[in-house]
């Protein structure tokens, strides 16, 4: 299996390491490390020697709770990071956004990935993405960031996620994104409790039936604190426990605050499984 950024293929006969980079002053884990450029690139650039294949950027908090940033300060915190990026790392660079003209603006600029939690619903957001040379990611979310951990309920898990991306995959493909472009996203923590996320995890194989890769971001997330009793900044060795469930049960791309302990867990992980086919 491949994946199309842009001008680049990234093969994913091997797990993949998207970085997580936030230039927000109040995303959950990160929030204010990284608002200048320097400091962003700085980052960006130490997570790529750890081994990140992409590195996500985000201007925007989708925290439980959190309201929707003004576009003009979305494209003031992402779009320079995006430039320094995409000129002075050889490294695949994505864009954590919803709005089209940030996502329009950013790939302009060099990212060659979208990686959307509305899954492109937004007003505009398909057909920007649609004309751009650029992968897109899909992720799913019941309600918005403001509201979505607010008693969710669901039919059935993992069948109702299933059943929205294959829609949307449908609906993308026919507004022209090739599906070596697409990937998926079951959306760990957004719009789930804890019994949904673990239910998603343990099921994580059945998304095998959209045949698209497959995302997942776990890292430091909340339910994972719940389990443990750990706050978010001692969550280290809970996500790289669920990233290799994950790996074990499909997924192909790890989206990580913890690049290095993750990198080195799959690298193990790969091992053991080639050492088995041998």
């Amino acid at each position: 299996m491949e994946l199309r950024l842009g001008h680049r293929t990234l093969s994913l006969e091997q797990p993949r390491v998207m970085g997580v980079l936030n230039v927000t002053p109040d995303s959950f884990s990160d929030g204010g490390n990284y608002l200048s450029p320097d400091q962003a690139l700085l980052r960006a650039a130490e997570m790529h020697e750890e081994g990140a294949d992409i590195i996500d950027i985000g201007g925007d908090s989708t925290r439980p709770g959190s309201e929707e940033t003004p576009l003009q300060e979305e494209l003031d915190r992402v779009i320079p990071v995006v430039e320094r990026l995409s000129s002075r790392l050889d490294v695949a660079v994505s864009v954590d956004s919803s709005k089209p003209e940030v996502m329009e603006q950013a790939v302009r600029a060099g990212a060659v990935m979208i990686n959307d939690v509305f899954a492109l619903r937004k007003e505009g957001a398909l057909e920007v993405a649609a004309g751009l040379d650029a992968a897109v990611c899909l992720m799913h979310m019941q309600g918005s960031p403001e509201s979505m951990q607010q008693a969710p309920v669901y039919g059935e898990l993992p069948g109702d996620v299933i059943r929205f991306l294959a829609e949307r995959v449908e609906i993308c493909s026919a507004a022209g994104i090739e599906k070596e472009r697409m990937l998926v996203d079951p959306g760990f923590g957004f719009g789930k409790n804890d019994a949904h996320n673990l239910k998603l995890l343990a099921n994580l194989d059945q998304f095998a039936v959209l045949e698209l890769p497959l995302l997942v971001g776990l890292s430091r997330k909340q339910w994972l604190g719940n389990l443990t009793g750990k706050p978010v900044g001692e969550r280290v060795s809970a996500g790289i426990a669920a990233a290799l469930a994950a790996i074990d049960r499909g997924a192909n791309i790890v989206r990580t605050h913890d690049v290095a302990s993750t990198v080195d867990a799959l690298m193990v992980a790969e091992a053991i499984k080639q050492a088995g086919r041998g």
